[in-house]
């Protein structure tokens, strides 16, 4: 059985504007399900019909799963911060700056320039819309 890490995101009720933004950019496969889509009985909550349930987006070397926090989540957390970041590693530049600028043109904003690192390669780092920390790194 292959093992592998992928990440998992809770938004604040912006999980499907985030993930299709994410898709926008990043390509792939989309797989979405809201609670209407797919109602499970016995949950200890009732959750808004059209929140998303769970998300997953499949792209070459990505896997990002989430879904939308419920309401009254003793857990909500601040999604922007610099505690975390999801970091994107692309084969070179051009791919790099190719998504810093489509994070920037999609109403995300620059927390560190994309330019050659002192350890080689390229690195910066952009925050989306949605507040997500994206560190792109290139060889």
């Amino acid at each position: 059985m292959s093992k592998f890490l992928a990440t998992y995101i809770s938004l604040p009720g912006t999980t499907r504007a985030a993930f299709e933004h994410w898709h926008e950019i990043l390509g792939g496969e989309l797989d979405l399900m809201t609670y209407r889509d797919n109602p499970m009985e016995g949950m200890p909550f009732e959750p808004d019909p059209d929140a998303v349930a769970h998300v997953t987006l499949r792209s070459p070397g990505v896997e990002l799963a989430g879904g939308d926090q419920m309401p009254g989540d003793d857990n909500q957390y601040p999604v922007r911060d610099t505690a975390y970041s999801l970091l994107y590693t692309l084969d070179n530049a051009e791919e790099g700056r190719r998504v810093i600028d489509a994070f920037l043109a999609g109403g995300g904003e620059s927390n560190m320039p994309f330019e050659e690192a002192p350890w080689g390669g390229w690195y910066g780092q952009v925050f989306d819309r949605f507040g997500v920390m994206w560190a792109i790194s290139t060889p």
